[in-house]
């Protein structure tokens, strides 16, 4: 089979496609003939020993898949020859076939593609879990979402309309802003343009009840900054750049909450809260409620591209890779 290899740490651009053995199927998996694989920042992170997970050499980056079931391995129930199904995995999705635990495995809803699938499990996992297990969002909040029109930033704000609050977008251009509004977002502010702190609170009325942050760096304070009385800060990532470091008399002042959200640990601590979580958003993309937006789509291939468009901020929405016919 095809796949991606990373043999030693290095730069995106250096790694390659070749042909490689298929993986062995072993008691309680199953074997999956990928169709789609979803393009995360942390992939970028990964193959270049930046990220907190360093897998043994070598290795198939990727954490999200979709395709079709091609075998199925002793003691497994609930799955046939041919299924359309999607998981996530700690690495192995840039390759033509993967083997994951049974368990793992979610079937796609009948009006879900396979590369919206491949878009759904990661950033919609991560948001979700965000808002509704830490953050425990209520109905009429208001949540502020940095990188709005990123991956887990558009479901994040998909998730919290959904959910019954008030959203206000964060972005760098009027374009990503668009493509927010175009998802759900109430209100919005261009940080490239505006000054975070004091547009949010205008916005809100003095403060919003959550932030949700994937971007950090030089944003992170100002946003902090425009929380409310009793308001909770989610750390969701660091795409831009630096880890940040709020003064705490911050969140003293406040009486603020800074929440972590570390959605693959979690899931791994709560396999069965993990499982209706997904089978929640499941349920709101068959309402109509949300939506993978694909912002490109490339061949495995052309993984480069796909890089490229994360490590760039070009995507909006997810960028996903394609196997398969």
């Amino acid at each position: 089979m095809k796949a991606l290899i990373c043999e030693t740490f290095g730069p995106y651009n250096t790694h390659k496609v070749r042909e490689v053995d298929p993986p062995e199927l072993l008691k309680g998996q199953i074997r999956v003939s990928i169709r789609a694989a979803g393009v995360n920042f942390p992939d970028i992170l990964i193959v270049e020993g930046k990220y907190q997970h360093k897998p043994p050499f070598p290795f198939i980056p990727g954490a999200e898949c979709a395709g079709v079931v091609s075998e199925i391995g002793e003691g497994v129930e609930g799955f046939a020859l041919g299924d359309r199904v999607f998981f996530g995995i700690p690495n192995g999705a840039f390759a033509e076939e993967a083997v994951v635990d049974a368990a793992r495995v979610s079937h796609l809803p009948e009006t879900m593609s396979f590369e919206e699938a491949s878009a759904i499990n990661l950033v919609y996992g991560t948001s979700y879990h965000a808002l509704k297990d830490r953050a425990e969002l209520k109905p009429g909040e208001t949540v502020f979402v940095l990188g709005a029109a990123g991956g887990v930033g558009l479901a994040a704000v998909e998730l919290a309309k959904a959910m019954g609050a008030t959203v206000i977008a964060g972005a760098s251009s009027a374009e990503k802003l668009a493509v927010a509004r175009e998802h759900g977002a109430d209100l919005c502010v261009n940080y490239a343009e505006e000054d975070i702190k004091e547009k949010v609170r205008e916005l809100s009325g003095g403060g919003v009840d959550v932030v949700y942050d994937p971007v950090g760096d030089k944003l992170a304070e100002p946003s902090f900054r425009a929380l409310g009385w009793e308001g909770r800060y989610l750390v969701v990532g660091f795409a831009g750049g630096e880890i940040p470091r709020l003064p705490l008399n911050l969140a003293l002042l406040k009486s603020a909450d800074i929440r972590g959200v570390f959605w693959g640990q979690w899931t791994a601590r709560n396999p069965e809260k993990h499982r209706k979580n997904t089978q929640e958003f499941l349920h709101l993309f068959t309402e109509g409620k949300i939506r993978p937006r694909i912002s490109a789509s490339y061949r495995l291939e052309d993984f480069v591209k796909a890089y490229d468009d994360i490590a760039n901020r070009r995507a909006m929405g997810k960028v996903v890779l394609t196997m398969g016919d």
